[in-house]
């Protein structure tokens, strides 16, 4: 299905869920909240419908969903068990939440993040026949330096990257299995990944089930420790998060104590994506890495202990 095909299918299946009597519809027109290759997001009224990305595999996702299902306290549940399809993507239906507000950091859940989160870690994993597959952690970040590999021009930053990816360990480059398999893990989270619900007002839960299953704790903390690590996430606010996760017994770090053995590879990893995405769109934009961007991609240099420079020639 062509984009200009798949928004208008997508409105109709979220305007169908929201009105499932047939009764008339006022309420306006659909609104896009995503439109990117590997997610499209069409909301119509208190109802969303989201096509996932074209290689997900269905069985995968209905266990995604079923966990969801299951787990209403922690995630957003779905509004049907099982994934829908329109021609050749899956598509998804959910309740509308309330997302984070990106101009208000002050209001910023740090606190709803870290105690999801350990509620989510803590929550035995379902036995077969309904176990979720592997999180997607390890290997979202390969695809995003696979990306920055195939990169159609070449550019400064690109040694760096790659040099910290090198000094990763296998599984944290999805070049081997997780070490963990028996703790269920986000896979993606950052704030963009709660959502209130009933809007505008109600508590906190997680979204985006496409990484969603298996694997090592740390993974769901790395972003936000990154972030730290580079300065871009105020010391308070990473406090913040982390003694949320810590009062709520999440098990992914000691309970008191230093942190970091436990947390140091996947924020490198999430680190090193983070600079493989910005280094490949820079160059796709023809255009500087910005500030936020330098930065993620000195720690990078850092990382892979290479005696270059930063400032001019990885800006340009």
């Amino acid at each position: 299905m062509t984009a200009d095909l798949l928004l208008p299918a997508l409105a109709e299946m979220a305007r169908t869920a929201a009105h499932p009597e047939g009764a008339p519809c006022l309420c306006g027109a659909p609104t896009t909240l995503a439109d990117r290759p590997d997610a499209t997001v069409v909301r119509h009224a208190g109802t969303v419908a989201k096509a996932h990305a074209p290689d997900t595999a269905r069985t995968e996702l209905a266990l995604r969903l079923r966990l969801a299902a299951t787990l209403p306290d922690v995630l957003l549940p779905p509004l049907e068990p099982g994934p829908a399809s329109a021609d050749g993507r899956l598509v998804t239906l959910w309740p509308y939440g309330s997302p984070v507000d990106p101009d208000d950091p002050d209001a910023a859940p740090w606190e709803a993040a870290g105690s999801l989160l350990a509620r989510l870690h803590r929550t035995p994993v379902p036995a077969a026949p309904y176990a979720p597959p592997p999180m997607r952690g390890p290997a979202k970040a390969a695809r995003a330096v696979a990306l920055l590999r195939a990169a159609p021009a070449p550019h400064p930053a690109v040694p760096a990257v790659l040099r910290a990816w090198a000094t990763l360990p296998a599984w944290a480059r999805d070049a081997a299995p997780m070490p963990d398999r028996t703790t269920l893990c986000h896979g993606d989270l950052h704030l963009g990944q709660l959502v209130r619900h009933p809007a505008p007002d109600g508590p906190w839960r997680l979204i985006d089930i496409d990484d969603l299953g298996t694997g090592v704790a740390a993974w769901d903390l790395a972003r936000p420790a990154a972030w730290y690590a580079c300065g871009l996430l105020p010391p308070g606010e990473w406090t913040r998060f982390l003694t949320a996760y810590r009062a709520a017994a999440g098990p992914a770090v000691p309970a008191d104590g230093d942190p970091w053995p436990a947390l140091e590879v996947p924020a490198r990893a999430l680190t090193v994506q983070s600079a493989a995405r910005a280094v490949a769109k820079a160059i796709a934009a023809d255009r500087p890495l910005d500030e936020v961007e330098l930065s993620v991609v000195d720690a990078c240099v850092r990382m892979g202990a290479i005696p270059v420079e930063l400032g001019g020639d990885f800006a340009k």
